[in-house]
């Protein structure tokens, strides 16, 4: 079954914001996508009509296993093509979601299929988000936001939870990267900032909220 640019963009907010078999909301989507709540009640009945979500007024939608694998092969394709604009064509990280944004939506399997192949098949994209495989399946990790992780314990940086182009461009001044090895030295209970050492750099201080959108797993050695 094939999708509309604009119906696959609400396939992946309705995905992103689906938690725990949870509702989504018309507002969430709504606020998610910046566009009027009638426009969201809309096209939930378009895509009701394709038999990918369920959804009633006033109690929000959820994917149906349909539709998740659809949201999901939607997704694989935004990740190779963050990956191939990082790697192959050396689009700062920053740079590559607005661009993947376009390029998804060309729906060719065996394009997509051969980019894996052509890339390596990657398991991460340049954000350290994991990349469904041709089944769309999606792989589990598991990462802890650094404002989380214990004092004195070298982590790896391993993704980002906030990936606006604004937070991107400050980690990269920060020289915060995916693979990055990172410790906290100290942690200051006023603001909660951390005060960190990132592998052999002079120590820096971090936010709270850079924290908190930092995530990490532990190095193994």
């Amino acid at each position: 079954m094939g999708f509309s640019a604009a119906e696959e963009n609400y396939i992946k907010a309705i995905w992103k914001l689906q938690k725990d078999n949870t509702n989504v909301t018309t507002n969430a989507l709504s606020e998610a996508l910046k566009t009027k709540p009638a426009s969201v009640t809309d096209m939930l009945k378009r895509l009701k009509d394709k038999n990918i979500l369920n959804y009633l007024p006033y109690y929000g939608v959820q994917l149906n296993a349909e539709g998740q694998q659809a949201a999901l092969l939607i997704i694989r394709r935004h990740r190779l093509w963050e990956y191939f604009l990082a790697e192959k064509l050396k689009f700062d990280w920053d740079a590559v979601h607005p661009l993947a944004e376009e390029l998804e939506h060309i729906n060719s399997p065996e394009l997509t299929n051969r980019l894996d192949a052509y890339l390596g098949y990657p398991q991460i994209d340049p954000h350290g988000d994991p990349i469904p495989n041709i089944k769309g399946q999606m792989p589990v990790t598991t990462r802890i936001a650094l404002a989380d992780y214990a004092l004195n314990q070298p982590a790896v940086v391993s993704g980002v939870l906030n990936q606006s182009s604004e937070l991107l461009e400050l980690l990269k001044h920060k020289k915060i990267t995916i693979g990055a090895t990172i410790e906290i030295c100290r942690r200051f209970e006023f603001d909660g900032s951390l005060e960190i050492q990132l592998q052999d750099l002079p120590l820096i201080t971090l936010s709270s909220y850079l924290a908190q959108n930092i995530l990490v797993k532990p190095l193994q050695l």
